[in-house]
């Protein structure tokens, strides 16, 4: 009995360390990047309750990216390498860097809104525990298996560089808890041969997506209890006819107004997609969700960005990511320099 009190005490103790380890970033957010609140003057177009939204939510769209991202770089990483060679810890580091970063200027832009809190820790909890075991893993008997494979690529090493490639491709319109994660289990099952390495990551990556299947229909019935996130948003354009705007795949006309044409587009990915297109027609953007402020990233090849928010490195590529909040009257500009420059767009971060 002594002895299994022992170790009894000796899991608790770690349960403890770990729950300490995870819940340690969000304290430092808590008491270190609190920016100050400041009351916005700014008046908006959009006012309906419906499509106006808090302009700090801009800001605080970057975490979930920074997941997706991640998940893009991993698979960059291992498209090439191994598991091993990517940062996770770097990963870990970035998101609550990043969060830091936002949370302080947030204070500018009406505060960071306890909703969003709940929701934004949750997640990085969430990916930091999993990438905390992906490394614990992967750095001790995932490199045992490659070391064993020798330094060819395994068939099942080609199968879940393009499985993770795939889901972040996913990931940039879709919720990660649609992911059909059973179906890639299935398809290592299927596509494995006899060698040791193939074996090892059936095994090691069917577990990992059956546990996130698992987890997926937990959080999609609790996201049915809730309501899912609106879809769409309204944004106000000036510069373009209306039989122009409806002319763009994506857009729907809502009605003039003195300041310019109301419209309506989807959300996430496909709204960079469409400011891209109203930009290179020579539209300006007035206002966006009720906002005159909008966070968006910008891949170059100069780690740094004169006023960036945040900038670092991406990993399995050779360039940087830098966080810039501009006016959203300026969003048609910067699109139109930055396709004629050497950094690149990589996404607006919309409310």
């Amino acid at each position: 009995m002594r002895f299994l009190w022992r170790w009894l005490k000796r899991g608790l103790l770690a349960v403890l360390l770990l729950v300490l380890v995870l819940l340690a970033p969000v304290l430092w957010i808590e008491t270190a990047c609190r920016g100050t609140t400041v009351a916005d003057t700014y008046s908006p177009i959009i006012t309906a309750p419906d499509w106006q939204r808090p302009e700090s939510r801009t800001l605080l769209t970057y975490p979930e990216w920074h997941i997706v991202h991640a998940y893009e770089d991993y698979a960059a990483v291992i498209a090439k390498d191994d598991p091993q060679d990517f940062g996770f810890l770097a990963s870990i580091r970035g998101f609550w860097s990043s969060l830091c970063d936002l949370s302080a200027a947030s204070g500018n832009h009406g505060g960071f809104p306890v909703e969003t809190k709940q929701m934004v820790y949750t997640i990085g909890v969430s990916f930091t525990a999993e990438m905390l075991a992906k490394a614990a893993y992967e750095e001790t008997l995932g490199r045992l298996a490659v070391w064993l494979r020798g330094p060819d690529h395994a068939p099942l090493d080609t199968l879940s560089a393009r499985q993770a490639s795939d889901y972040a491709t996913f990931l940039s319109q879709v919720p990660w808890y649609r992911w059909d994660f059973t179906s890639d289990a299935a398809a290592l099952d299927a596509a494995r041969t006899a060698a040791f390495r193939d074996r090892e990551r059936a095994f090691a990556l069917g577990l990992e997506y059956r546990v996130k299947a698992a987890y997926a229909r937990v959080i999609a019935a609790a996201v049915e209890g809730v309501g899912h996130d609106e879809l769409r948003l309204r944004s106000i354009v000036e510069g373009l006819s209306p039989e122009t705007l409806a002319e763009v795949p994506g857009v729907t006309l809502i009605g003039a107004r003195p300041e310019g044409v109301e419209i309506e587009t989807d959300r996430y990915r496909a709204y960079t997609l469409i400011l891209q297109n109203l930009a290179s027609r020579g539209a300006e953007m007035v206002e966006i969700a009720g906002n005159d402020d909008v966070l968006m990233t910008v891949l170059s090849g100069n780690p740094d960005w004169p006023g960036a928010l945040a900038s670092m490195a991406r990993q399995g590529h050779d360039d940087y990511r830098h966080l810039l909040l501009i006016a959203v009257s300026d969003l048609g500009p910067t699109l139109r320099t930055l396709t004629s420059g050497q950094a690149r767009l990589e996404h607006v971060h919309d409310y």
